[in-house]
């Protein structure tokens, strides 16, 4: 049960630093494209290529080697396409904070902050269960 908690803990931690990686991502394509797409349209681009950078470094970082090898159905692009569709319910509530707060006049970085952080939970109990099979091998996400 402890050893169950502590490796919960450690992908929880990494969990998080990925997706600060994932924010730094983020908020650079959302600058990179806003004067083009906005700050609302440029935002789905710019979760898109987080969603992708934060697949690969939780890929390799977060979920131990035998569950990335474990990938039910097969395949990276699979498992590609299960992350970016397991993030959507994250996602949404990252978006709906991020609104939210641009519309009570944050900044853009500290919106893209604010949705991040609304959406980690979500996401992370999403990588842990539905892409990268923890559900089966270690104790549930909401320990």
């Amino acid at each position: 049960m402890l050893a169950t908690r502590a490796r919960l803990t450690t992908q929880l931690l990494r969990f998080a630093a990925v997706g600060t990686v994932g924010f730094v991502v983020d908020a650079t394509v959302l600058y990179a494209v806003a004067d083009h797409l906005g700050l609302y349209l440029g935002r789905l681009l710019s979760f898109w290529a987080a969603a992708t950078v934060t697949w690969l470094l939780n890929r390799r970082y977060t979920f131990e080697p035998a569950d990335r090898a474990d990938t039910p159905g097969g395949g990276r692009v699979r498992q590609y396409a299960r992350y970016i569709v397991s993030m959507l319910a994250g996602a949404a509530v990252n978006y709906l904070a991020y609104v939210a707060a641009l519309q009570a006049g944050m900044h853009p970085i500290a919106a893209v902050a604010l949705g991040s952080l609304a959406g980690l939970a979500i996401n992370f109990c999403s990588a842990r269960w539905m892409v990268f099979n923890q559900r089966k091998k270690h104790a549930p996400c909401k320990h």
